[in-house]
């Protein structure tokens, strides 16, 4: 029973931190644009949650599956270890003021605690995920520059601020969907662990990933609340913290996640959003020279990337040794 409470609170917290680090990410940047409807902004962010699921679970597998042989009798144990150390890690660095990926620190996590207690680690499956998470920071940063050249040369034109403003609601649902078909699907995979464990009432080898409405209705309601306690905090962040954004280059920056997130879900490996809406506002400011970038701020954040996955990795690798002393 305590290890069913357990990977309950696990659950629930992981999902409000995601709500916190991504949802907040996604409406901060959206919310920028002048006069945005904030209802329809939500509502697009949570239907996705809800809907893509239910057609692939690619990513969500890729979590359980495609990272460290879970389906040990200690695969339950190593993943509530991993995700354990994943919170831990970006408390932490946030502590201090460093934003980062909880998708690299639950990635970092669960592989370390595996080979700390034992289990058979898919280094091919690690490094599959880390070439395309380092790959999809450059291609949201390309795309988010050539849009940003591109959006210069649009003549104004007597309807321009509606066109811009379908454009904004358009490339939000885009990057929405593409989120939810990768990043949010880290959710999914916890919560899915949780549920079989909950279910069986003991330890021992992971079940399937099962996208029941149910569930995934539960986890859009815990992101919103994670994401609306944040908002204007991570808003703030990305919108000044990095660039002084315009209308247009919320559209583009949006377009240009939506672009490498979705491209990053064919290949069923997990990426950070908040990294791919970074890079796509870095790289349409700087479309407009280097002196639109608030480099400092950037470093600042590179550099908590780098720290995460490591860091979680070591804190895994330590904890799943300590538990085979035991």
């Amino acid at each position: 029973m305590i290890w069913a409470v357990a990977f309950g609170a696990v659950a629930l917290a992981f999902v409000w931190v995601t709500g916190v680090n991504d949802g907040a990410a996604l409406l901060g940047l959206s919310g920028r644009y002048p006069r945005s409807p904030g209802l329809l902004l939500m509502a697009l962010a949570l239907m996705p949650l809800v809907l893509v699921p239910q057609l692939t679970v690619a990513v969500a597998r890729t979590f359980t599956e495609g990272l460290t042989d879970l389906g040990d009798r200690r695969g339950a144990l190593a993943f509530l270890l991993g995700v354990t150390v994943a919170l831990a890690v970006v408390a932490g660095l946030s502590r201090r003021g460093l934003p980062t990926s909880l998708t690299l620190a639950i990635v970092g996590g669960i592989g370390g605690a595996g080979l700390g207690t034992g289990l058979d680690v898919s280094w091919r499956g690690l490094a599959l995920v880390l070439t395309v998470g380092a790959a999809a920071p450059l291609v949201g940063a390309s795309v988010g520059y050539g849009l940003g050249l591109a959006a210069r040369r649009v003549p104004s034109f007597t309807r321009m601020a509606g066109a811009v403003r379908a454009a904004h609601v358009l490339a939000y649902g885009a990057q929405c969907a593409a989120y939810a078909a990768n990043d949010g699907q880290k959710m999914l995979a916890v919560v899915s662990v949780a549920r079989h464990v909950v279910s069986m009432r003991q330890l021992g080898a992971i079940g399937p990933v099962q996208p029941t409405p149910v569930v995934l209705i539960a986890i859009a309601v815990v992101f919103c609340a994670g994401a609306l306690s944040a908002v204007h905090r991570v808003g703030e962040r990305l919108g000044r913290g990095l660039v002084l954004a315009r209308p247009l280059h919320v559209v583009s920056t949006e377009a240009a996640a939506a672009a490498s997130v979705a491209a990053s879900a064919m290949a069923g490996a997990p990426v950070s959003m908040t990294q791919s809406v970074t890079a796509g506002v870095v790289g349409v400011a700087a479309s407009e020279g280097a002196a639109r970038v608030r480099w400092p701020n950037v470093l600042g954040v590179g550099a908590a990337w780098v720290l995460t996955l490591p860091l979680a990795f070591a804190a895994g690798a330590l904890g799943g040794l300590a538990m085979r002393a035991l």
